[in-house]
């Protein structure tokens, strides 16, 4: 790399381990602690990248962005923070951020960013969104990398045209998302409407929907459960859609490209929907958020008038061991209970078992079963549990392809932390290709390093 990177952060371990890792690589480097030392080296036209934290002693480094901006055209700002809700990716997004991470960040690819930027100086942009008159932070929480993920492509797809199609389970928050979508985007001043089954019934109910989403967005809940005829409807409104063209979405408790196979959404309305595609993850796939999330229901069931509770150290790891069958919605609704009947500041784990001892599956996804158990017979048990769970209804399609996914992504992700992260080692350990592993990385999101994460 060659160029000078100005890097803004309080904490000293980050500034040195930086300003090393960016000599080594041929950099120039100034670091401070000071927002207003950025401002005066950016005002001095100092600089080709900045990398900067958020919350600073003297400011707020986002609110910066727009003066750099002015100050300095096309320099490229790259914005690093803890503060990990989906509220700091659209925020950045929208102050025209050069590139956005959550810390803990993985070195290695704040290196290759940083080198992106020095590379491909970018446009001037001038912000066009007033954020101050939106709420401070939505309830979308977490910090593991599949969720900051998520909140990258959310914010990147914030402000397009594009359809979008957002499937998870229930209960992880797909609502919530197109929801966060729509609110922050072009087209926030304008009608929000979900649309089911029920609304398409008659042969006028797409020119109602229409009339009433008025050019904003339309969320089609569910699509998987349209029947066919009416998804054709949905075909005919979307091909003639009037004067007001609505942003429309989608959400599906299955791979929508894999319904489609299975014929449970027609192949013209597939197409029409599938410009972006968010899978939003389940409280199984994100465990290290669930203390976090736990946390802020407790601080949302204060604020009502419930009390102030903690969970305990015990109570904690039997939430972190459940496997949330409901997600984000049981795990919501666990904590209010808990609000309303634990005697104790702090909630014990006995409270816990009891609440969640009325609810399906119990058993946890860690530490079931015995040292001499095979594995064949552990995922066959967690399996009849599944099937169990939905009564007399099959689970949603797609099983297949979702119960193979949840097993790659544990063993590769191991087998990666076995080798060092050394994809060619951990290729022949699995037995596999090295392009079918990377094929595989890729498809199922998986974090690859060879260094530890800087915290």
């Amino acid at each position: 790399m060659d160029g000078t990177v100005l890097v803004a952060d309080d904490d000293r371990t980050i500034r040195t381990v930086l300003t090393q890792a960016l000599t080594r690589a041929g950099c120039k480097v100034h670091a401070t602690s000071s927002l207003t030392t950025l401002m005066r080296w950016v005002g001095e036209g100092k600089g080709d990248v900045v990398i900067s934290d958020v919350m600073m002693p003297d400011g707020n480094g986002l609110e910066m962005l727009p003066k750099i901006a002015e100050d300095r055209p096309g320099l490229p700002v790259i914005v690093i923070s803890a503060q990990n809700t989906i509220m700091t990716a659209i925020q950045a997004a929208e102050a025209k951020a050069y590139d956005y991470l959550p810390k803990p960040f993985d070195l290695p690819d704040l290196m290759k960013r940083t080198a992106r930027a020095l590379d491909n100086k970018q446009a001037p942009r001038a912000s066009t969104t007033d954020t101050q008159e939106r709420p401070e932070e939505l309830p979308l929480v977490g910090r593991t990398a599949v969720m900051q993920s998520l909140y990258r492509v959310v914010a990147r797809v914030m402000n397009t045209d594009l359809p979008v199609v957002i499937w998870g389970e229930s209960g992880t928050g797909k609502s919530l998302i197109a929801r966060a979508i729509h609110d922050f985007s072009d087209r926030r001043t304008l009608p929000f409407i979900t649309l089911t089954a029920l609304d398409l019934q008659e042969l006028e109910g797409p020119a109602r929907v229409l009339a009433r989403v008025k050019g904003g967005t339309l969320l089609i809940d569910e699509i998987t459960d349209v029947p066919d005829e009416m998804q054709a409807r949905l075909v005919r409104m979307m091909d003639t859609p009037g004067e007001y063209v609505p942003r429309f979405m989608a959400t599906s408790q299955a791979d929508l490209s894999q319904a489609t196979e299975s014929g449970l959404v027609r192949k013209d309305l597939y197409y029409r929907l599938s410009g972006a595609t968010l899978k939003v993850p389940s409280l199984r796939e994100r465990v290290d958020d669930i203390e976090l999330l736990a946390a802020h229901f407790l601080a949302k069931s204060e604020q009502s008038g419930s009390g102030a509770f903690t969970l305990s150290a015990p109570a904690t790891e039997i939430f972190r061991t459940y496997s949330w069958p409901g997600n984000v919605r049981q795990l919501e609704n666990a904590v209010r209970r808990l609000g309303l009947t634990s005697r104790n500041a702090e909630i014990s784990a006995s409270e816990v078992e009891q609440i969640l001892g009325n609810q399906p599956d119990l058993a946890p996804l860690a530490g079931g079963s015995t040292d001499t158990e095979k594995l064949g017979a552990s995922v066959g048990g967690h399996l009849r549990r599944y099937f169990d769970l939905h009564g007399d209804v099959l689970p949603p399609p797609g099983l297949y392809g979702r119960i193979l996914r949840e097993v790659e992504g544990p063993l590769i992700e191991i087998a990666l932390d076995a080798t060092g992260g050394n994809q060619a080692k951990c290729a022949d350990l699995l037995g596999i290709n090295r392009n079918t592993l990377r094929k595989k990385i890729t498809e199922l999101g998986i974090q690859v390093t060879r260094r530890r994460k800087l915290m």
